[in-house]
């Protein structure tokens, strides 16, 4: 099931992707929250309640996927946990060749860096080293504390695509990555969320890549990431409780803008894309702060 949030005159609204028609659940149900986070946390990660929706609309509550002003598939997760260098050969052409983790790097983003499917990747006034990164978000269904490798996989409801815009400038100005991480409407989050049955278990073996602006940037599998999603979701959660609505976003391949010689950063008209087998295409306009 693919469940997406959009806009419509009414507000914002939770759907299900049905071919190329979406199901306005909002319509079947007004009273169903039109934040996923919501849902999640109502339901205990359990979607079957929407299934249900789905199956009962009526002809009225179907509007076309094409022309659909898409929002982001959670529309405020209580935490965003990101990872660094999860990919050997991302790190390999970075600074931290000599100096490869050990450890999960985790850096934090917040909601006003997200924008989703087809909205702008906004290139900030400050700088012009805006970089691309292809990524797999987990989307958290339930709540979750000191997982195993187990029962890891549990607490994941869903997957989406994600585009880590890095200003790479305010990125390497401090110790800290999260300035430069968490420029306005630098996180492509979209274009909708794909539940966990129809992805292989931890979302693995899956084609990930980047174009820009047509040309392949990036493009690698998720099954080289050097701390899988399971070992991660343990390590993580011996910290952090995580909360339904919560994303993991698992980090980049190779072949990032910053590394290329000349690099190559996202300018004003640029088109960036970013796919994931069997979980869907994230595409956003770049466009220059205003």
């Amino acid at each position: 099931m693919k469940i997406v949030g959009f806009e419509a005159a009414q507000g914002l609204r939770l759907g299900v992707v049905e071919g190329d028609q979406v199901i306005d659940l909002q319509a079947v149900d007004a009273n169903l929250p039109s934040d996923l986070a919501q849902v999640l946390a109502k339901t205990g990660g359990d979607l079957t309640s929407l299934a249900d929706l789905a199956k009962k609309a009526p002809a009225a509550a179907r509007v076309p996927l094409a022309g659909l002003k898409y929002a982001l598939p959670v529309a405020r997760p209580p935490k965003i946990i990101c990872l660094g260098l999860n990919y050997m050969e991302h790190v390999k052409e970075g600074r931290y060749a000599d100096n490869v983790p050990k450890f999960p790097t985790y850096f934090l983003r917040v909601l006003t860096s997200l924008t989703p499917h087809l909205g702008p990747i906004v290139r900030p006034k400050v700088s012009d080293t805006l970089d691309y990164e292809a990524e797999l978000v987990g989307v958290i269904g339930r709540r979750a504390k000191n997982l195993t490798k187990d029962n890891a996989y549990s607490c994941i409801v869903g997957w989406s695509c994600f585009n880590d815009g890095s200003v790479r400038e305010w990125q390497r100005r401090t110790t800290q990555w999260d300035i430069g991480k968490n420029f306005d409407s630098t996180g492509g989050f979209g274009p909708w969320m794909v539940t966990a049955d129809e992805v292989p278990a931890g979302a693995k073996g899956l084609k990930i890549e980047t174009r820009l602006n047509g040309k392949v940037m990036q493009s690698d599998n998720t099954d080289n990431m050097m701390f899988p999603v399971a070992e991660t979701l343990v390590d993580l959660t011996r910290a952090i409780t995580l909360e339904p609505g919560d994303l993991l976003v698992t980090g980049t391949p190779s072949g990032v803008g910053q590394a290329r010689t000349p690099p190559v950063f996202m300018r004003d008209g640029d088109i960036c894309e970013i796919e994931i087998e069997g979980v869907g295409l994230l595409r956003n306009p770049i466009a220059d702060e205003r």
